[in-house]
Order: structure tokens, then sequence, then C-alpha cells
């Protein structure tokens, strides 16, 4: 606990409100400590979700079969055709064969068996359901092969360097692998772009209404993640286990603002990967705060128009942003103003400049600004005046 309380203290730099926003001095904390031990798990990271930031790794890029970690990128895929309209959430789906005959696990649907979408997406993102999750690929793409071609697909626009996906549920199967920070990059993308999943994701049970041939029947949905009862602020995300993957985790968690992704693979146990994912989480935590960066129009200076009835456009006398500020790399985080080359008119409203917040030269975030008021075009009265008082 003192170790925890030293530094704590010593990473605790706020703020100074210049351009640079954060000093030079750079202090860092090398590893985990002695939780890099405890860790069973083979491989790991913890990233800050908003700015993509590793925190913490232990061979980030080893690669491991992920077992049902795997339905992340499936479930990104759904959400994605959701968002284009390509699916609704009410649409009826037919398992096929094919997807009824899925092992592990399961929610046993059988062939011919109608569920709607998102009671699939339930049983998926609670259960883990293998014939569920591929229902739903069979039903977004034609066939499970088609679906899983996009999923690896969007690995590649992701950036996912190390995963290759064989199948849409996650069993073993020769060449099924990814990273764990592979993992934390699509599970990322997910609750940035998607965060209505998390509605699903922190479901602790629920039940749904097999309707086949033989009658209804109902079936009870129960969490496989038992950390959104077991860790403060866990919003999700996704379980794994084969006895080729060991136990595998996907755990977000949100608490004052920040939004953490811990990934482990390969742990020897549940109970462990719940250990190993909770150990980095509140090291994940206890590395960052939000803090506030106010940019003031004497750090901007003038933004010109060219051609317009008045030379400058009115902007924002104050632009607050709120930073996540990471201790180990807080040195490394450096603020630019992008100001527009502006030709009137110029609308109230429009974009004119941005703020840049960059961490270790890459992009964190991006706060644009917008004019206050518009900026006519010069007419030849105007453009005489503006000769008249520049001369006289």
């Amino acid at each position: 606990m003192k170790r925890w309380i030293v530094l704590i203290l010593v990473f605790s730099v706020f703020l100074t409100g210049t351009v640079p926003v954060w000093a030079d001095q750079v202090e860092t904390i090398a590893t985990i400590g002695e939780s890099d031990q405890k860790l069973t798990a083979k491989s790991a990271v913890v990233m800050e979700a908003e700015s993509k930031s590793l925190i913490y790794e232990k061979s980030k890029d080893k690669e491991l079969p992920p077992a049902s970690v795997t339905k992340v990128m499936s479930l990104l895929l759904i959400f994605e055709e959701l968002e284009k309209g390509h699916l609704k959430l009410n649409d009826p789906v037919t398992v096929s064969q094919h997807a009824a005959s899925m092992g592990g696990s399961q929610v046993f649907l059988e062939p011919s068996e109608v569920q709607d979408v998102e009671t699939l997406i339930k049983c998926v993102v609670i259960s883990s359901a293998n014939d569920a999750v591929v229902a739903l690929a069979e039903h977004a793409a034609g066939s499970e092969e088609a679906f899983v071609k996009r999923m690896n697909e969007k690995a590649k626009q992701l950036g996912m360097n190390h995963t290759t996906f064989k199948n849409a549920c996650g069993l073993d199967e020769e060449g099924h692998v990814t990273t764990a920070y592979d993992i934390a990059l699509m599970s990322r993308e997910l609750i940035i772009k998607y965060p209505q999943v998390l509605k699903y994701t922190k479901i602790w049970m629920d039940t749904f209404t097999h309707k086949t041939k033989k009658g209804t029947k109902e079936f009870g949905l129960s969490n496989t993640n038992k950390m959104i009862r077991q860790y403060h602020g866990c919003t999700g995300l996704k379980t794994g286990s084969t006895g080729k993957a060991k136990f595998c985790l996907s755990a977000t968690a949100l608490r004052n603002g920040v939004h953490m992704i811990a990934v482990v693979m390969a742990s020897d146990t549940a109970k462990d990967r719940i250990k190993d994912a909770s150990a980095l989480l509140d090291y994940g935590f206890a590395n960052c705060q939000v803090v506030e960066d106010i940019t003031t129009r004497k750090q901007i200076g003038k933004i010109e128009v060219a051609k317009g009835k008045e030379d400058q456009v009115q902007y924002p006398q104050q632009i607050k942003t709120k930073i996540i500020k990471i201790k180990q790399k807080d040195g490394n985080l450096r603020k630019e103003i992008r100001k527009k080359i502006l030709t009137a008119p110029v609308k109230k409203g429009e974009e004119v400049g941005k703020i840049l917040y960059k961490r270790d030269g890459k992009i964190i975030k991006k706060v644009p600004f917008y004019a206050e008021e518009s900026v006519e075009k010069m007419d030849y009265l105007s453009s005489l005046w503006k000769l008249i008082t520049q001369y006289f």
C-alpha cells in the first residue's frame, strides 16, 4: 500500500496552462511491478480507450487463440450493419442447420427456429452463444465464410496486424489467432463507435423464448463475464475459454470519465483471468486522470479572412477540453493549434481551426472551434472603403 501511495504522489503533476501544456520532464513507471509476476496470463495489455494509449503491456503481439473473445469482432460487424440500416433489431433470423450445429457455449437454437436480431445479440453478448453468433453472421453476409472474410478485412482496417480469423465464434481452429493488443483495438472500436452495446454487456441475467415446431420454451441467459458484478465500474465486455486458448477476457470499465480496456489471454483459470484483468484495470485507473485544459484567444491569435468585409473572424474566448492525463507519459503530451486559411464568405458555425493533442507524436484528440459570426464577401463599396481607411 505504501508503494502505491508513493507512486501516486510522485506522478501527481497538473497542467500548467501554457503551450506546450505539460512539462518536458518525464518520469516513467517501467512495469506493473510485482503484479507482473502475479499475472498468469501469457499476454496482456491495458489501454486507455479515448486516446488508444497503452499503459501496460506484456507480450502484446504474441499470437494466441482468442476463444469467444472473437465475438467482439463479430459484434462490431453486426452493429455496423445496424448503423447502415442493412439490419434492424426486430428483423427475423432463421437459424440454419450449420448454425444450430455449433458446439461449445450455446443456447441450443434449433434448425429453422426464428429469432429476431436483438434476441440473438443478447444470446451472444450475455451467454457467448456460438449458435447465435453464426446465425447472425449468416444472416448478415449470406454465409459464415463470407462473414469471416469481412472480419479479416475489418481487422486490417483497424491495424490488427497479428490477427487471422477462421470462424465467427472462436472455436479452436488451426490458424485462428490474435493478440492482446489486437483485441484491445477491436474492443475499443466497438465501445467507442457503438456504446449501445454496453447496455447488453451489463445485463446479468435475462431470458428468451424458443419458438419451434415442438412449442415454446423459456431459456435463461446468464452473463459469462462475472466482473460486471465483481469490479466497480465494469461495463463489459467479452470472455472466452477453450482447452487450447485457456481463459481469455477483454474487460472494459469506466471510472471518473476514464474508460479502460484490459485484455488477458491464456490465463490459467476463470478466477485467474478475473484477478489478472482486475489488477490491470486497477493499474490503469491509478495512472490516469481527467484534467481540463483551457485554450484562450491569446494563445490562438487572429484568424484572418481574405476578401471579406471584416479582415478576421471571431471565435470563442475560451475553448475548454477534457484530456485524460497518463502519469507515465505526461512529458510526451503536446498541444498544437492549427488555424484555417479562410476566404470570405465565412458562415457562422463554420470550423475555423482545431486544437490537436498529441502523445508520443500521435494525435490522441482533435478539438475543432467555430466562427461565432459570419463574414460576408467584400463588395466594391466595402473594398473602396477599406482602401480609404488604410491609406488615409
